[in-house]
C-alpha cells in the first residue's frame, strides 16, 4: 500500500492524482496557485486533506513543479508527490505512472479546496456503479450568447441541457490510461480526452463549493470562506 494512503472502508482503492504544476498567473502572484496560503493553510493543503476526509479509501497523488517537489512533499506529507510536466496531460500521467494498481483512478484540481465529501463519494459511486468516465456538474444559470469575432451575438445558447463540469473526475484505470495514450492533443480536462476515444461520460451533481480558484475575486472569496468557517 503506497504512502498517502488512508484506508476507510472496505472495496477498492481509489487514487487521487492532483495535478499541483500550474503557474497560476492569472491570480497575479509570484508563486505556483497551490501553494498561496488561505489563512492559515496552503491551497494544497486544504485540497489534500478534503480528499481524505471524503473516506473513499484514497491514495493521493500530487503532481508538482520539480523545484518543489520538497516544499510540498513537507507540506502534505499524507501524500506521495512527483514531479510534473509543461501542460496539465503530462502531469496527470506523471501522476498515473506512479500511483497503485487501483480500480479507480479520480483526478481533482488542487484549485478546488472545499469540494465536499459527497461530491469524491458521488463520482466514485458512479464508476462502481459501471460508468467508465464521470464529471461532476452543475446547470449553467447565466443567459449563454455565442458571439462573432467582432462582438456581435449571433444566436442565444439553450442552457437547459449544459452543465459547467466540475472534479474529481473519475475514471476505471483502463478508460484513463486510454484516454491519455493519444498524447497528440490538449484538453482542459481528462473526460475531454476520454470523450476524443469515443467513451461515454456520465455527470453527476456538482457543488457550488467546489468552484475553482483562478482569479483573484476567486481567492478573496476563498479567504472569506477560510475565515467565516474558523469564527
Amino acid at each position: 500500500m503506497a504512502q498517502g494512503t488512508k484506508p476507510i472502508f472496505g472495496g477498492p482503492l481509489t487514487s487521487v492524482i492532483i495535478p499541483a504544476a500550474g503557474s497560476g498567473t492569472r491570480l497575479g502572484l509570484d508563486q505556483p496557485k497551490a501553494f498561496v496560503d488561505l489563512g492559515g493553510s496552503t491551497i494544497l493543503e486544504r485540497c489534500v486533506d478534503g480528499v481524505l476526509d471524503a473516506d473513499i479509501n484514497a491514495e493521493v497523488v500530487v503532481v508538482v513543479p520539480a523545484d518543489l517537489v520538497e516544499h510540498a512533499a513537507a507540506l502534505v506529507p499524507s501524500a506521495v508527490v512527483v514531479p510534473g510536466g509543461a501542460h496539465r496531460s503530462e502531469s496527470v500521467r506523471a501522476g498515473i505512472a506512479v500511483s497503485g494498481n487501483t480500480d479507480i483512478v479520480l483526478v481533482h484540481d488542487a484549485a478546488r479546496p472545499f469540494t465536499p465529501p459527497r461530491v469524491f463519494r458521488a463520482v466514485v459511486d458512479a464508476v462502481l456503479a459501471g460508468h467508465r468516465a464521470v464529471v461532476p456538474g452543475l446547470p449553467v444559470a447565466d443567459t449563454l450568447k455565442r458571439v462573432d469575432a467582432s462582438g456581435r451575438v449571433l444566436d442565444t445558447v439553450d442552457r437547459e441541457p449544459l452543465r459547467a463540469i466540475q472534479t474529481p473526475q473519475g475514471f476505471t484505470r483502463d478508460a484513463l490510461i486510454a484516454a491519455h495514450a493519444d498524447d497528440s492533443g490538449l484538453a482542459t480536462d481528462d473526460a475531454g480526452l476520454a470523450e476524443r476515444i469515443g467513451i461515454d461520460v456520465h455527470v453527476v451533481a456538482g457543488d457550488p463549493l467546489a468552484f475553482k480558484i483562478t482569479t483573484p475575486w476567486d481567492l478573496r472569496i476563498a479567504r472569506d470562506l477560510v475565515q467565516e468557517v474558523a469564527r
